[in-house]
């Protein structure tokens, strides 16, 4: 948008409520300085480092967009409307096919608009879309391995019904999502049957491929990453349909995108507006100009958590908004309860209708590109494709030579992994939150059962450490020993409970206490547990934190740990805990000194 729209542009404000950049860094850095944030020699203009946070892939995501942010007039999201709301039938190996056109027909009946349909030859198609008008329900398939048999066994299932299939039904090959899954297949075979679906589907005037992005977004992939390798991917199955003799514009008008959309929602729509941006300029370059991009958002499987799972209702709401407004033109919202195994009918019913609410309650989808214009999003969108660019050219530059297979995936897991690693240390450090995992645990909680599910295979779940942990919780309690009043130790006492629980440990808590003659007396009633967690006011430490550690050692104790800086008490401590501590390092120690 140049500068004379907005100059001619409508304005809302009276002037009376125009205000300067001066004067919002002024009012918020008088916030940041009663919280502590910023000191009274610090300008007011730090308020823009202290406010804006750094995504993993390293862009800058600014607190508020100015209006001198820098964007051009680009490829925008043209949806205006309802999106389609489709959902995800698995009908592999060991997935009763009766049970899973159940809910496949719940789900249509309830408004879903099209199914994504996991499959192997083992498949019965037959069972899994009994009573599935395929002329009115588009199918997407997803078939990493035995893509051309599934594919074929879908033909063969609309000939003998006499039918049809929906023009936006997708018989989803894509070779090089499950070779960077590293599933069994041949990458010369693969690319081969990419041609063949690709001439079939030409045939009967549906889609053929599926640019996965979720396969790089599964193992841990950033946002950019995701981009570079869904551009990468998508280049090479054009120059593989153009080889066996397709125009690029047919090459490229089989062709659907997959994106995951996770919690953070501001990212997640730049992701979508940048990949638009991304793919015209590679038609543009090919010369398949005016081919839209055709985009199926799904809702992040890592993002979901088995603990406290009904947190992944707001999770995958906040995803679903973020994907509509992006411009997604297919939706799915994974059951809250996904994590957990096979979703059952309750999780599904609130998948489907999230979208519903959003669409018809919220009319989110009212509007084509609600972001449109907004500078920071503008901003984010901009420095995301410019990031995602960089990224394909590097995954291009180690292809380089390779078109039917015999591409390298090393260096791409190997940044892959830095960045899950990076996320993995945020997470353990909980500057990354996962309530009810790392943030907010119940131990009590009894986890809702559910059949294996093989989806849930090759996927990088944030937080994975912390689960394990809690899979296997610890058979012993640490004694809290709280110091003072229950006015005195209640923030720190709260603090280290939490972070125990993130670790499946259990405590038993003293209580209020007056001196530490009574808190060794309460610590011999709880029955001398070998782990103590010293818990109360800076002031109190002072006072008698020393003598509480003596009487608590000569009681029985083994390993001490206070909650709080490990000098707030004038005595020899094991081990502290407080706000930044690595929590995964000091949870897996403090397991091990339970007995």
């Amino acid at each position: 948008m140049n500068d004379a729209v907005r100059d001619d542009s409508l304005r809302l404000a009276q002037p009376a409520d125009a205000h300067s950049q001066e004067e919002w860094e002024a009012a918020t850095a008088a916030v940041l300085r009663k919280s502590g944030r910023l000191t009274s020699d610090d300008a007011d203009s730090l308020v823009w480092d202290k406010l804006t946070r750094t995504s993993l892939d390293g862009l800058r995501i600014a607190p508020l967009g100015l209006p001198d942010t820098s964007f051009a007039d680009t490829v925008r999201p043209t949806r205006a409307g309802a999106w389609d709301i489709r959902s995800l039938v698995s009908g592999l190996s060991g997935v009763d096919a009766k049970v899973a056109n159940e809910a496949a027909l719940v789900d249509l009946d309830g408004g879903v608009s099209s199914l994504w349909v996991a499959a192997d030859e083992s498949t019965d198609l037959n069972v899994l879309l009994d009573k599935v008008l395929l002329d009115l329900a588009p199918i997407v398939l997803d078939a990493p391995i035995g893509a051309v048999k599934v594919a074929q066994n879908l033909l063969a299932l609309i000939a003998e019904r006499g039918a049809g299939l929906h023009a936006a039904t997708n018989l989803g090959a894509d070779p090089m999502g499950a070779l960077l899954r590293e599933l069994p297949l041949a990458p010369d075979e693969a690319f081969a049957e990419l041609v063949d679906l690709a001439r079939l589907a030409q045939g009967i005037g549906v889609r053929a491929i599926v640019v996965d992005g979720t396969a790089a977004h599964d193992l841990g992939a950033s946002d950019v990453q995701e981009l570079g390798w869904s551009m990468a991917v998508g280049v090479a199955y054009l120059r593989a349909l153009t080889e066996a003799g397709f125009s690029p514009a047919v090459a490229a008008s089989l062709i659907e995108f997959r994106y995951a959309a996770t919690d953070e929602q501001f990212p997640t729509i730049a992701k979508l507006r940048a990949a638009r941006q991304l793919w015209a300029r590679v038609l543009e370059l090919c010369g398949a100009e005016g081919v839209e991009m055709r985009i199926h958002a799904v809702s992040s499987r890592p993002m979901l958590s088995k603990y406290d799972p009904y947190v992944n209702m707001l999770r995958g709401t906040v995803a679903a908004f973020a994907a509509g407004v992006g411009g997604a033109d297919a939706v799915t919202v994974l059951p809250f309860d996904s994590a957990n195994g096979v979703p059952d009918g309750f999780g599904r019913r609130i998948a489907r209708n999230v979208s519903h609410l959003l669409i018809d309650e919220s009319h989110v989808a009212a509007v084509a590109d609600p972001a449109g214009g907004a500078y920071a999003v503008e901003q984010l969108t901009a420095d995301m494709a410019a990031a995602g660019w960089d990224a394909f050219v590097q995954i291009e530059d180690e292809w380089t030579g390779h078109t039917t297979g015999g591409h390298d995936f090393s260096p791409f897991r190997d940044r892959i992994a830095a960045v899950s690693a990076a996320r993995e240390k945020a997470i353990a450090r909980r500057k990354r939150r996962i309530t009810g995992l790392t943030e907010f645990p119940n131990l009590a909680e009894t986890l809702p059962e559910r059949p294996v599910d093989p989806l849930n295979e090759r996927v990088v779940r944030y937080g994975a450490s912390f689960e394990a942990l809690r899979d296997d919780p610890a058979t012993a309690a640490v004694f809290l020993a709280t110091l003072g009043t229950v006015a005195q130790h209640t923030a720190r006492a709260t603090f280290a409970t939490n972070l125990l629980a993130a670790g499946g440990i259990g405590v038993e808590v003293a209580g209020a206490t007056s001196d530490a003659e009574d808190l060794a007396g309460k610590y011999r009633s709880a029955g001398a547990p070998a782990v103590v967690c010293l818990a109360g006011s800076d002031k109190t430490y002072a006072a008698w934190g020393a003598d509480a550690i003596a009487a608590l050692r000569e009681a029985g104790a083994t390993h001490v740990i206070i909650a709080g800086k490990p000098d707030a008490v004038d005595a020899e401590v094991d081990d502290a805990a407080s706000m930044g501590v690595d929590a995964l390092a000091f949870l897996t120690a403090t397991r091990e000194k339970l007995v």
